[in-house]
């Protein structure tokens, strides 16, 4: 069973109902996923700014297909699945047409590795395959490759057999490749998409696109990431910008904040000096916002669909050299917020294509087993909402409680003492309050690693093993070191937990003593104005470690012990036991494997046992 949330058609407040996953859709009444009778959605402050060209935007999307199903603020203010936002594209299209203004949708990569929809294939599958074919049914006029597609070959072939020819042209991957058979049947490294798009919009302005990926390292062989210093020297890149377009349209899965924008923005800029450049950017998981110049904008739009971006430019103004004016906005991807722009009820508001692809997430949840219930959580645990070590905190869960669980299940060694150790940015969503399902499971952990131990390490030299990964960060510039390798792998914990912070640190205890507002994300970006659609009061944050540990076991220092730990971590684990002065350089070929339970199916054991 799954929580369906609906909206009453004069008031912005949900009631509560149940039914069924593959709940099919009544001709009269729109079902959803309901919230309990006491969540009231706040609607969005004011209008948006129409100009001459429009643009919604989504990134890092990670199978957020379904909305988020659960009542714990602010989970109800992203509860709008995919099909809602299709019926919202095709009456924002419809009322660009009656302004006739020109309304782009762009997406910037990151579809995979993130809920039960894409990562709840059964074996033989492919990551992604089955989402992906409701996703591609809405009419994104350009979208842009993510570093999440390239982690298994598996996913990338797939991307590029399969989804890229769904937008013929518009999938683009400018400096990220593929190597398949060729036609001589011998490897050819080829685009996985297309490298640019050259295209008219429906008022005729003339469009030249690029889709970037940052300096990404992570990736599978038989697939290749280009730096973008060195993309923008390629003969292609410079042929592709030379003819003047009526604006630049620069899509990737590039924060537009640290990161190589400028590079590509001045590579086009000593081309042309005055050309609009409208930049829709990704991957840290944040609302953000910069102009590099007064007739350029960069917009990047959150995360797991709690964000759906919008830009407008006044792009017909006669002086070309004067300042452009834009406006940019984040709404909260629900009813009340797409009701709200496009002034429909709710009896209104449903198309045809959102009614098929609600229909459609719906039958493959059921497809996939989703809804499959593990147990049912006591409470909310959080990732950063709740101090560690804590009660409320995920993290102390995990790896105090679930993982030794978990791990003593069918396990020879479960006798013999032990620490495990993990990194905290092994979890990746929170758990909440009551029904804990398959797909619960997956948000919260989706990554396969695999736990590893190192047998006879003396307890006095294992119990040192936490405290000097973790003290390694103290050391400012081996902090930046170990940030900028795991940001190049593709780990963005870190960048996305420190804009929470700041937002907490910047008015949170205030917003959140008036009372007034209810929780969610309260942005302060690099553009004018307020950003936000809709109105909240800052998440509550708390630090926390970059690795943790189990609770150590009450024995001597000179006790035997198993030291486990996740194989993510292994190089660095190593580096730092051999350190410790026992005497004992560790290798790789110390290492055994400790469990056939991977990390990602912790959570779910845990709750079999502990949570019925």
């Amino acid at each position: 069973m799954q929580l369906v949330l609906a909206l009453a058609a004069s008031a912005f407040t949900y009631q509560s109902v149940w039914a069924c996953s593959g709940h099919d859709h009544d001709e009269e009444a729109h079902v959803h996923r309901r919230a309990p009778p006491s969540t009231h959605l706040t609607a969005p402050t004011r209008p948006l700014v129409w100009s001459d060209v429009n643009i919604i935007h989504t990134t890092d999307s990670h199978g957020w297909l379904m909305g988020h199903q659960k009542p714990s603020l602010p989970e109800p203010y992203y509860s709008g699945d995919f099909g809602d936002f299709a019926s919202f594209v095709s009456h924002m299209k419809k009322i660009a047409e009656e302004k006739d203004v020109d309304l782009l949708l762009v997406d910037s990569g990151d579809l995979h590795d993130g809920t039960g929809l894409s990562d709840g294939f059964p074996p033989g599958g492919v990551d992604a395959h089955d989402s992906n074919k409701l996703f591609d049914q809405l009419p994104y006029d350009v979208l842009a490759i993510g570093n999440h597609e390239l982690y298994i070959y598996a996913n990338t072939l797939d991307m590029h057999t399969n989804f890229a020819p769904k937008f013929p042209g518009r999938y683009l991957s400018s400096n990220v490749n593929i190597t398949i058979a060729g036609k001589d049947g011998k490897p050819e490294s080829v685009p996985v998409g297309s490298r640019f798009a050259k295209f008219k919009t429906r008022k005729g302005r003339r469009v030249t696109s690029l889709g970037v990926l940052f300096d990404f390292t992570g990736n599978d062989k038989n697939t290749t990431v280009q730096k973008v210093e060195d993309m923008v020297k390629e003969s292609w890149f410079k042929e592709a910008i030379h003819e003047e377009p009526d604006f630049f349209l620069l899509v990737g899965h590039m924060p537009v904040s640290h990161d190589n924008w400028p590079t590509v923005f001045n590579a086009v800029r000593a081309v042309h000096a005055d050309t609009p450049i409208l930049i829709l950017g990704g991957h840290t998981h944040i609302r953000d916002c910069q102009q590099y110049d007064g007739r350029s904008i960069a917009l990047e739009s959150g995360r797991y669909m709690e964000t759906v971006g919008w830009l407008s430019a006044d792009l017909d103004e006669r002086n070309h050299k004067k300042n452009i004016t834009f406006t940019r906005r984040y709404l909260d991807p629900n009813r009340v917020t797409y009701e709200f722009h496009t002034t429909r009820s709710n009896r209104t508001f449903d198309t045809s294509l959102g009614k098929k692809i609600t229909k459609g997430l719906n039958a493959l949840a059921k497809k996939f087993d989703l809804s499959s219930l593990f147990g049912t959580a006591p409470r909310d645990y959080t990732i950063s909402r709740d101090p560690y070590p804590s009660n409320g905190s995920l993290l102390s869960l995990f790896i105090e409680q679930a993982t030794p669980a978990a791990l003593a299940i069918n396990n020879t060694r479960a006798d013999i003492p032990n620490i495990v150790i993990t990194n905290s940015g092994e979890l990746r969503f929170d758990v909440y309050g009551g029904a804990f399902t398959k797909n619960d499971q997956l948000t919260a952990s989706p990554f396969a690693d695999t736990y590893l131990y190192i047998p006879n390490v003396t307890f006095g030299v294992a119990k040192q093993v936490l405290p000097t990964l973790n003290n390694e960060g103290a050391n400012e510039k081996r902090s930046l070191e170990r940030e900028q390798e795991l940001y190049a792998r593709g780990d963005v914990s870190m960048r996305y937990k420190r804009w929470l912070e700041e937002m907490d640190r910047r008015d949170g205890q205030e917003k959140r003593a008036a009372k007034n507002l209810t929780l969610g994300y309260v942005t302060k970006d690099g553009c004018p104005g307020i950003g936000d659609d809709t109105m909240h009061s800052p998440l509550p944050f708390f630090s926390s470690p970059d690795f943790v540990s189990s609770k150590p076991p009450n024995v001597t220092d000179d006790t035997p012990i198993d030291l486990v730990f996740i194989d993510f971590i292994a190089d660095q684990l190593l580096q730092v036991l051999s350190s410790l002065g026992s005497g004992t350089n560790y290798t790789e070929a110390d290492v055994l494997s400790y469990s056939p339970t991977l990390s990602n199916a912790v959570l779910g054991l845990y709750a079999q046992e502990a949570w019925n």
